[in-house]
């Protein structure tokens, strides 16, 4: 992709965007995650009404009569968008691949986040943190954030969940929202879920960063992904291992097994979900993802 080019693509996604963002999702991004960050402001003694779980027991035990803590709304809020850039994003078969939707979505929320004056991060992921973006205000942070978004080409193309989360924990100290943007296409998910374990190697760090975080879960897919077509012999092709073998798409049993594999990542991110408690939605990369985001501004 040439300079020119590449220009021109984010001036396209700028202007379809931000439009969506500034019309649509400004007041639903702020009323869903404004003020979920809460600061430690003061100790006053309890009223009728304040709510039992605000009281703070040290206070009261030093003053024989009942303290409650309270809390301020954070003014600013911090938004880290973790994108998955593996080999499987560079598929798709109607309208466009896995990669552009990620790009929209991603796009989009970073407007959102500007709209409102809070910051923006990125992290690319792979199997390793590709690369870090670090938070920042303002529109040409996110312009440089839309400008990686498109043109950014990872070292590795396998896809490790966990790395991207723990280096979220590690690197964010302070409480933020996240959106985990990917086709969630771990197959640690899957293993660990075959096993009968409890998907510790992959929900451990999901479930310390979805409660030190606000974290969600966007998936993006092709809906081929979750079914084969009957083309008769065809080659294909894994895009993060890059092995190559001729499949049969004509004969049943390979189409169910094929589907059976789908449906057995679905049941694994079920039941991180379920460990979890983090919204989720899922969007395919021919439907509009617009309805989607509003769902997921909706919890």
């Amino acid at each position: 992709m040439t300079s020119e080019e590449l220009l021109q693509r984010v001036r396209k996604i700028e202007i379809k965007t931000h439009g969506l963002s500034r019309n649509i999702f400004a007041g639903e991004y702020h009323s869903q995650f404004k003020g979920r960050g809460m600061a430690f402001s003061e100790v006053r003694e309890y009223q009728p009404g304040d709510d039992v779980r605000a009281i703070d027991w040290n206070v009261t035990a030093r003053m024989n009569r009942p303290y409650v803590k309270i809390y301020e709304e954070e003014r600013e809020l911090t938004v880290m968008l973790l994108v998955d850039v593996s080999g499987s994003r560079n598929f798709g078969t109607i309208n466009q691949m896995k990669r552009d939707t990620m790009a929209e979505v991603a796009a989009t929320l970073a407007f959102s986040t500007i709209e409102n004056n809070d910051k923006v991060g990125v992290i690319f992921f792979s199997d390793k943190v590709e690369k870090f973006i670090p938070p920042k205000k303002g529109k040409s942070h996110v312009l440089h954030i839309i400008r990686e978004l498109l043109s950014f080409e990872p070292e590795h193309a396998g896809t490790d969940i966990n790395a991207a989360l723990e280096f979220l924990t590690n690197a964010q100290k302070r409480r933020c929202t996240a959106f985990l943007i990917s086709d969630l296409m771990d197959p640690k998910l899957v293993e660990n879920r075959k096993k009968e374990r409890s998907t510790q190697s992959t929900v451990a760090p999901v479930v310390i960063a979805s409660r030190k975080h606000d974290l969600s879960t966007i998936q993006i897919y092709d809906r081929r992904d979750a079914e084969m077509p009957n083309v008769g012999l065809l080659k294909v092709k894994d895009p993060e291992t890059g092995a190559r073998v001729w499949t049969d798409t004509a004969l049943p049993s390979v189409r169910n097994a094929y589907g059976q594999a789908w449906r057995d990542q679905q049941d694994a991110l079920e039941l991180m979900y379920t460990k979890t408690g983090m919204n989720h939605i899922s969007i395919r990369t021919d439907e509009d993802y617009v309805k989607a985001l509003m769902r997921l501004f909706a919890h």
